[in-house]
């Protein structure tokens, strides 16, 4: 190959092209993820779960890459194996953690011997959960490892060019999964009676998620047969030993904190922003979920436009401060505005707020990675950021379903819950990520990382 012959990454409309295909399984695992999020309510009515009971399935997808630290196998596969084969076992990964979790919650399970089994231990969780939480924890570790894989992916493909924007609009993307799946997920379960065919839906759909990974697989791989003709310098292979140095990276380690604390205060809200909306406004689960469905809306917008800006005068860790501020202020209204002055347009222009922070933070988050990690780790770097999310991803919606139950004792209807001390416990999150972030701009401004830099080179 001629070294004056454009590579495929060079040709806009090929890498943008990839970019659809990455983002694309992402917007479907976004749809199962939250499919169950707007039906709370009705699973305590038809399969007899509690808040807490919630809180442990919602929370169980995160187990395995806690505890087992699957997230950093994830992350050492692929830098050995590379982004093709890992974004395959990724997509099968969560294909049979979402027929699972999808069976624990059919007819055919009811009445079966497995059911009767799960049901004689562990009596507080019915069997349907157990089950329910079997299937996500796995489906959990094909997610986070896509996750991953996909970042990774990004950045081969666009390293040096429109980073942050391609990242953005991934983002973008992904958000618009769960702004779908809280439109038409209790619509489903309405029209059919059960929970089971909103669940059917989005595992179907992760199924067309697994033909873009196959379709990426062929362009991945003529994209580095390219880069070796090109003669390309093959970079440092990664070694197991590059972990400690990011254990002992203090940016690193401010960015993975702040992963965590503002992630905690975002994807469990989402498992219970639908029956908080019931219960303040007195409105059906529908009504509240499309209220709540706006909150992507906004970070769908803006995410590309903040990584557009990013990527061509910088701000990144200044971002990351802004978004941490405009959470805690979203979720102290949650909290604290009076039940007469709570109305819709409140809850939506909460929601809206929240939506333009979660853009912030991302846009600004994640291509801060590569200036602080060198290429031939980042892929285990970010398993560890997403290791370190994961353990709040896991204990947060196990801890508002506790501290549902404990400050309701005695409620029964699901649409009388308070939510004061679940939100004051996310606004906190908030401020603790606002000090990270004076923390990470002023160890930038010592270090000189180029967190504040553009992303695009000039050169």
């Amino acid at each position: 190959m001629n070294k004056a012959e454009k590579l495929l990454k060079d040709k806009a409309l090929v890498r943008w092209g990839v970019l659809i295909l990455l983002a694309s399984m992402m917007f479907f695992a976004y749809m199962f993820m939250d499919v169950l999020s707007p039906l709370k309510s009705l699973l305590e009515e038809t399969q007899g779960w509690t808040s807490e009971n919630f809180g442990i399935v919602t929370g169980s997808e995160y187990f395995l890459n806690v505890f087992a630290f699957f997230l950093i196998f994830a992350g050492i596969i692929l830098d050995k194996m590379g982004v093709r084969f890992t974004a395959l076992l990724s997509a099968v990964v969560m294909l049979v953690g979402a027929a699972i979790k999808y069976y624990a919650l059919t007819d055919a399970f009811v009445g079966s011997g497995l059911e009767a089994w799960l049901n004689s231990w562990w009596t507080t969780l019915p069997a349907s959960a157990k089950m329910a939480s079997v299937g996500f924890m796995i489906f959990g570790c094909g997610v986070e490892m896509a996750g991953v894989t996909v970042s990774k992916g990004i950045v081969k493909w666009f390293k040096g060019k429109e980073l942050a924007l391609a990242m953005g609009i991934e983002m973008a993307i992904a958000r618009l999964g769960v702004f779908a799946v809280f439109r038409i997920s209790p619509r489903i379960a309405e029209s059919m009676g059960n929970v089971s065919a909103s669940v059917l839906l989005t595992m179907v759909l992760l199924l067309i998620g697994l033909l873009a990974f196959s379709v990426y697989f062929f362009f991945d791989k003529k994209l580095e047969q390219q880069m070796g003709l090109q003669g390309d310098e093959p970079e440092e292979e990664f070694k197991i030993s590059d972990l400690g140095k990011l254990f002992t990276s203090k940016a690193f380690l401010i960015v993975s904190g702040l992963c965590v604390l503002y992630y905690s205060a975002i994807f469990p809200f989402q498992k219970y922003a639908a029956n908080m909306l019931e219960c303040r406004l007195q409105i059906s689960a529908k009504e509240a979920s499309d209220i709540f469905s706006w909150f992507p809306i906004g970070a769908m917008v803006l995410t590309p436009l903040l990584g557009a800006y990013l990527d061509n005068k910088g701000k990144g860790a200044t971002m990351l401060i802004i978004g941490a501020v405009l959470m805690c202020c979203c979720h102290l209204t949650f909290a604290l505005v009076p039940e007469a002055y709570f109305t819709p347009v409140v809850a939506y222009t909460a929601i809206i707020v929240l939506g333009v922070s979660f853009s912030l933070v991302p846009a600004a988050l994640w291509p801060s990675v590569p200036k602080l990690v060198e290429d031939r780790y980042l892929g285990s770097a970010y398993s560890v950021i997403f290791w370190i999310q994961n353990i709040g991803l896991w204990a947060f919606p196990l801890l508002i379903g506790v501290a549902l139950d404990r400050t309701n004792i005695g409620v029964t209807n699901p649409l009388e819950y308070n939510y004061t001390v679940p939100m004051l416990i996310f606004a906190s999150l908030g401020v603790l990520a606002f000090v990270l972030g004076i923390w990470l701009k002023k160890e930038d401004r010592s270090k000189g990382y180029g967190l504040e830099l553009p992303n695009i080179s000039k050169n």
